[in-house]
């Protein structure tokens, strides 16, 4: 059923992936004298006043769009609860990694210099999140298949 709370749960997933379109993994880091700021589509540096995107992060981007529909497909396969918590297990897989992938780009651009509180981004936070709301959404989906189990034992 599409108005049980896992759907909210992925729904939520969802749009925290897709919020790091939005929101900077890192910003204001100072990589040659020149403030950058890095998001999931790529490396902004300050241009004569504009933030002007000076290296592109194509692949990462495009897998970052298709990690951010996977919970929203699950949603829909609310008829098959054991396959919903196989693809719920695999998407927090691919969230793990997806966020280490992350973290390794960001880290390449800058090279030695470490983030602190000042220049971490709400990006760095938003894979974690999706992955708290993944997990839920996994958990709940599985008390719904205890409970089903429990109605056909009394039949």
């Amino acid at each position: 059923m599409l108005q049980r709370i896992q759907s909210i749960y992925l729904l939520l997933s969802s749009l925290a992936f897709y919020a790091l379109f939005l929101f900077p993994l890192v910003h204001n880091v100072y990589v040659g004298a020149k403030p950058l700021t890095i998001s999931v589509t790529g490396v902004y540096q300050d241009v004569n006043g504009e933030m002007a995107l000076t290296q592109s992060f194509t692949l990462l981007a495009i897998v970052a769009a298709i990690v951010g529909v996977i919970p929203l497909v699950i949603i829909f396969l609310y008829k098959n609860r054991k396959r919903q918590i196989m693809l719920g297990y695999i998407t927090v897989l691919i969230i793990i990694a997806f966020s280490f992938w992350m973290t390794k780009t960001a880290e390449s651009v800058m090279g030695s210099i470490q983030i602190d509180t000042h220049t971490m981004g709400i990006g760095i936070f938003l894979s974690t999140i999706s992955l708290a709301f993944m997990l839920l959404a996994v958990r709940a989906i599985q008390r719904d298949q205890k409970l089903v189990k429990s109605a056909d034992r009394l039949r």
